[in-house]
């Protein structure tokens, strides 16, 4: 993570401190240091009071850069745990650190907001609070992968929609040609289609469908894609169901695990192998730092009328300041503003369309 001294205007960040499997001896820390590297953030940290006021304390020691203007307290009385049913944390929980957080977002008070708790209960809160941008049916979950090309292929949806129809695929290709835009040079992102053969007969019916509707957009469609071309880099963007998506992704993350065990496995077998090791040092931790997934952790909820951000929930601070990252990255390029003005120009688009097509059935 590289620091940045430039001050700009200030970016206001909600985080929820509670979220994740250690909460605030995660969330706390990486705020703060996440605060010290970016002069142009502030911070309000929703939680418990009393456990957020001792962990402040230690990390306002450690970070003594931070000042007391840049971060806020704010209270909450409850906590979402990670196995809270949607119906627990929506209804039941309704001062949830959580819930607030999202609630900053909504009144104005932040910019973005932050969870790495329970994931079915941060999207029921944040589309339930925030609503959905005009013209998108469900939000999707978007993160990114490493490529072969050194880049990274911006995926979605990665298991907030198990049933899609094809006009949701193309709301998703959408959104992701938004995100992909961000921080990008500002050519228009190249879309593919998940599928299980690059044909245009393979797959089922909404693939088939979904695919036609890509064809007739303005989006920069490349056609169908298979899985390895998610890490080919092959296009910028990687369209699917949740179902499919979550897969995809929890099987790329077990591969990466076995390849980084199988490593250091192998380095402690004899000397041999732990000289040759030695030698091949710099290729090795250039090979690990791509394949190290803190630091793309930080999926986005696309869709919603505010910025909203999901860290994994075993996130270390590391991993944690990197989410924290992709908010305020998504804030200062726009994110939302790309959304709702692609998704406006999608619905004039398809106006258009319907009123041609009609004129000659006619």
């Amino acid at each position: 993570m590289t620091a940045h001294n430039h001050v700009e205007p200030v970016i206001r960040i909600a985080i929820d401190c509670m979220g994740g499997d250690t909460g605030i001896a995660v969330t706390v820390p990486a705020a703060f240091d996440f605060a010290a590297r970016f002069p142009d953030t502030e911070l309000l940290l929703v939680g418990l009071p009393d456990e957020l006021s001792s962990a402040v304390s230690a990390a306002c020691k450690k970070f003594p850069t931070v000042s007391a203007d840049r971060y806020r307290i704010v209270p909450a009385s409850e906590v979402v745990t990670m196995d809270d049913p949607v119906e627990i944390a929506l209804r039941r929980k309704k001062d949830s650190s959580m819930r607030l957080a999202a609630q900053a977002v909504k009144d104005g008070e932040a910019d973005a907001c932050v969870s790495a708790g329970n994931t079915g209960a941060w999207m029921a809160i944040s589309r339930y609070i925030l609503k959905t941008i005009p013209g998108i049916d469900r939000p999707a979950i978007a993160s990114a992968l490493p490529n072969q090309k050194g880049g990274n292929t911006t995926m979605l949806d990665l298991g907030a929609n198990v049933d899609c129809t094809p006009e949701h695929l193309l709301q998703f290709a959408i959104m992701g040609t938004a995100l992909a835009q961000v921080g990008s040079s500002g050519q228009q992102p190249s879309v593919g289609l998940l599928n299980i053969g690059e044909e245009v007969i393979k797959g089922n019916e909404t693939v088939k469908l979904a695919a036609e509707l890509l064809r007739k957009s303005s989006l920069n469609f490349y056609g169908n894609v298979e899985g390895d071309d998610i890490f080919k880099g092959t296009v910028d963007v990687v369209v699917c169901d949740g179902f499919v998506g979550n897969v995809a992704l929890k099987s790329a993350e077990g591969l990466a695990r076995l390849i980084a065990t199988y490593i250091r496995e192998e380095f402690k077998r004899n000397f041999l192998t732990q000289a040759m090791g030695m030698l091949a040092m710099p290729v090795l931790n250039r090979f690990r730092y791509r394949l190290d997934n803190r630091r793309l952790n930080g999926a986005a909820l696309l869709g919603l009328r505010g910025i909203v951000i999901k860290s994994h929930g075993s996130a270390d601070a590391y991993a944690f300041g990197f989410a924290l990252e992709r908010a305020r990255d998504a804030v200062v390029n726009g994110l939302l503003e790309r959304t709702t003005q692609a998704i406006a120009q999608l619905t004039q688009f398809a106006a258009v369309t319907e009123t041609d097509c009609s004129g000659d059935s006619a």
